[in-house]
């Protein structure tokens, strides 16, 4: 299979492989979209079983990142990296210093930042080589680790789904399956247990699924058994493509709410929630909270000011918003939520890119 045979290739501007022999590294950078800006999305580095397995996840995961950089109405494109290796033992400060190398060759039309196996600390050394990096702790712009904001805008979402399917303001009475609780997750569980949620929770970590339990009071069930829990809410926050035809099934809840990129393994099955009378809130909608977070220290370097909590917290409300928007529209006009949030960020990116085409032309 080639790149333009790949069902995940999305018309992508850029993809890109890098190489360094001296430290190990094997990256892979796609640009999907530069329409609303530079690309921004995360580094991800993962124990991938085929260096096709990693191209197909970058593939997703920087189409994603355009939708989710629209959607909350940041002036940004979207695109993705991902790194192939274990990060528990293959990660060194050299590594990402070579990654940061690599990045520079791309000459600003990519930032990266923090994702799965991927640390601020990590982001640090890779900005000793490049300044195409994003979420750094130091420095008046700095936005720091982007988790907890991620973890708000889904805890936000998950009290806008819980007024309209049960009429209720916080979360008492009422059982979220957790599957993932490490950066997002860890912040998402302190949120729903102190809202009243009953939790049930997963990870393939134990550590650190014990800590997190002892102090929600959770009670901790096998990977694979996450499915099966009697919950009202499911949330995915780990890896993508858990909604799929092998789980659809075992799911009793009435409502998906997750931290997780690309959920759904296919679009159908967007449908198939739909159909279940499943109230589904697309992942790139409610899990914008860390771009928001990181874009407000790229605006800040650009303006030569610093790191703005109010506007983060405005473009929070206003992502807020936007979900409530999707929610009624599906209702209306009887469509999955997932058709209506990537109809609103295709017009978004559409308009953008016309506008540029519009403005070569004038020039």
């Amino acid at each position: 299979m080639t790149l333009f045979d790949s069902p995940s290739f999305a018309n992508h501007e850029g993809v890109h492989s890098f190489f360094d022999e001296k430290t190990g590294l094997k990256a892979i950078v796609a640009v999907h979209s530069t329409a609303r800006g530079p690309a921004v999305g995360g580094c991800r580095m993962w124990n991938y079983a085929s260096s096709a397995e990693a191209l197909e996840d970058v593939l997703r995961l920087s189409r994603g990142m355009s939708y989710k950089n629209a959607i909350a109405d940041l002036e940004m494109g979207g695109g993705k990296s991902v790194i192939i290796g274990d990060s528990r033992t293959q990660k060194t400060p050299e590594l990402f210093r070579a990654f940061g190398r690599a990045l520079n060759t791309l000459g600003g039309c990519y930032y990266s930042a923090e994702d799965v196996g991927v640390s601020v600390a990590d982001i640090a050394e890779a900005r000793k080589e490049t300044p195409y990096v994003l979420g750094l702790k130091d420095g008046p712009e700095a936005s720091g680790d982007p988790s907890p904001v991620t973890a708000e805008g889904v805890f936000r979402s998950t009290l806008v789904v819980a007024r309209r399917l049960w009429k209720q303001d916080d979360l008492t009475g009422l059982t979220v399956a957790m599957q993932g609780v490490g950066h997002v997750g860890g912040y998402l569980a302190d949120k729903l247990h102190k809202a009243g949620a009953k939790l049930v929770m997963t990870d393939v970590n134990t550590a650190v699924l014990s800590e997190v339990a002892s102090r929600t009071g959770a009670e901790i069930v096998a990977p694979d058994a996450i499915y099966d829990v009697k919950a009202d809410i499911y949330a995915p926050c780990a890896l993508g493509a858990t909604l799929n035809p092998e789980t659809l099934d075992r799911l009793t809840v009435k409502a998906v709410v997750g931290a997780a990129n690309n959920q759904l393994a296919t679009a159908d099955i967007g449908q198939a929630l739909f159909d279940r009378g499943v109230l589904y809130a697309p992942d790139y909608v409610i899990n914008g909270g860390g771009i928001i977070n990181v874009a407000s220290e790229m605006t800040a370097r650009q303006t030569g000011g610093a790191y703005d909590a109010d506007w983060v917290e405005g473009k929070l409300v206003r992502l807020m918003q936007t979900l409530e928007e999707i929610l009624d529209r599906s209702a209306t006009e009887k469509r999955p939520t997932h058709q209506i949030a990537d109809a609103i960020a295709e017009a978004r990116i559409r308009a953008a890119a016309d506008q540029k085409a519009e403005a070569r032309k004038a020039a």
